[in-house]
């Protein structure tokens, strides 16, 4: 039996879990983190908290496992970046999170270049990727050190490398999308082009060794969080969706070995890179998913996310919701846009809102599944899930019947972890394929659509309204 320590470095907090092929998960461990929220779209994390967070969460789950572990996986949140000192390993920045927007100067400068960004990386120039913020935080915070996405920086406290994943470099916009490679052109236009970049390593690669939890192991399995959760939940073949309902929505798409531009308004990263191939995705964001819960619950709607459906009981009364929160992304790429309630009237109560809220989280969700399909030239035929938000019923019977398909639940809670557990597995053992790796699951439960496709076209029409509508007054903000 080999165990895995497997690590989830998160937006709001670090998990970690030791984890057997045999005996499943065997231990969890987790430690909460908060980000900062500053004027002008600003959004940081403390780099040592995130560093303690991942030696006190995986040192917790060790002790808790009470058996040797055999390699530590770690996956990460992508798009976070800082500075650093890569002699002693000091933070010179905060953490500048992925939900960040202080960049979109940055972008503004670059926007004649926006058609070769996007066919070189994949990706739309924006914010929400790592180079523009690298970029600010260069202009603005300190010119010292290394600027580097939080894995490199964690990983280099670990073992001592300096690597990435090739995952993970793919949402830098400073990668070569069709070679996996740095490039120079897109360094040069960010001002970029002296810095010193991390090797891009495979995910079923041994990056080094750690004594950090213990007996010295290997370090491996290494990948950005969502791609983390299209491996454990199976997503391996060409055509296979999943959607993880987290702090935002991430909804990724497997493309196979040929990495699809899109004309839809999503974007296109390495999905993974193993067994010497790299297959490749196309994903969509919903920017505010937890954090539009949170919302209700600091305005005192919801106690907690456990009463979500409780409050949704009510029958609708016509209340809509687009919650842009943080602004649109894909496919409207629209940062300045605000949320929105229409449709609001005398006998609107409180579960009318908070049913709002979860319908506009669905129906951002359903407008990505549509664009996915139009990138495959095929619709989907079901979407997988997982995320703390997949316990709403209501959410998961919503995003059902907006989308008209079935939502199968992901039987577990840690979907990342095991994800980045099963790269680990492959490393130590470059015989097993990935889906030996993976393992057979089953779907706790299955949401089938009940709304008729009628309802459902009427309902996406008028949301799909509201949210141009939203999208535009940003532009004009």
């Amino acid at each position: 039996m080999t165990a895995i320590l497997a690590i989830d470095q998160g937006t709001s907090g670090t998990k970690a879990i030791v984890v057997d092929a045999e005996d499943g998960t065997i231990a969890i461990a987790e430690e909460p983190i908060r980000p900062t929220y500053l004027k002008g779209g600003g959004v940081e994390q403390n780099p040592q908290e995130l560093l303690e967070s991942v030696l006190n969460a995986g040192r917790r789950a060790v002790h808790e496992a009470a058996r040797p572990i055999a390699a530590v996986a770690l996956a990460n949140q992508g798009e976070t970046v800082l500075a650093w000192d890569p002699a002693t390993g000091q933070p010179l920045s905060p953490a500048i999170v992925w939900q960040d927007r202080r960049a979109e100067s940055i972008c503004a400068e670059l926007a004649e270049h926006s058609e070769l960004i996007v066919g070189r990386t994949g990706l739309v120039l924006d914010p929400y990727f790592s180079a523009p913020k690298m970029a600010w935080l260069r202009r603005h915070l300190t010119q010292d050190g290394v600027v580097t996405t939080t894995d490199t920086w964690l990983v280099h406290h670990l073992t001592g490398q300096f690597v990435t994943d090739a995952s993970t470099a793919s949402r830098s916009l400073l990668l070569d999308l069709d070679h996996v490679a740095w490039d120079h052109e897109l360094l040069h236009l960010f001002g970029l082009e002296d810095e010193k970049l991390p090797r891009i390593a495979a995910c079923d690669e041994i990056v080094g060794t750690t004594r950090a939890f213990g007996p010295e192991v290997p370090v491996a399995g290494l990948i950005v969080d969502q791609q983390a959760a299209l491996v454990a939940e199976s997503c391996l073949d060409q055509g296979m969706a999943k959607c993880t309902y987290g702090t935002g929505a991430f909804l990724l798409a497997n493309t196979g070995l040929h990495p699809v531009r899109s004309t839809a308004g999503l974007t296109t990263s390495v999905a993974w890179r193993t067994a010497g191939e790299t297959p490749y995705c196309v994903d969509g964001q919903v920017y505010t998913v937890a954090s539009a819960v949170r919302w209700l619950q600091d305005l005192g709607l919801v106690q907690s996310a456990t009463d979500l459906d409780a409050a949704v009981a009510a029958e609708v009364n016509g209340a809509l919701c687009v919650p842009a929160f943080a602004g649109l992304a894909a496919p409207w790429w629209a940062p300045e846009a605000t949320a929105s309630f229409t449709g609001i009237t005398l006998s609107t109560r409180r579960e009318h809102l908070v049913l709002a809220v979860l319908q506009g989280i669905a129906a951002q969700v359903a407008e990505l599944g549509d664009r996915v399909a139009h990138d495959l030239n095929r619709p989907l035929t079901r979407l997988r899930a997982d995320g703390g938000l997949t316990n709403s019923a209501a959410l998961m019977q919503t995003q059902a019947d907006i989308a008209q398909i079935p939502v199968d639940i992901y039987p577990h809670a840690h979907a990342t972890p095991l994800g980045a557990a099963a790269l680990a597995r492959c490393a130590l053992d470059p015989a097993l394929s990935l889906e030996e790796a993976v393992g057979n699951w089953q779907p706790t439960t299955v949401y089938e659509p009940r709304w008729s496709a009628e309802r459902a076209e009427e309902f996406r029409t008028t949301w799909a309204q509201a949210a141009t509508a939203s999208a535009a007054k940003g532009e004009h903000a």
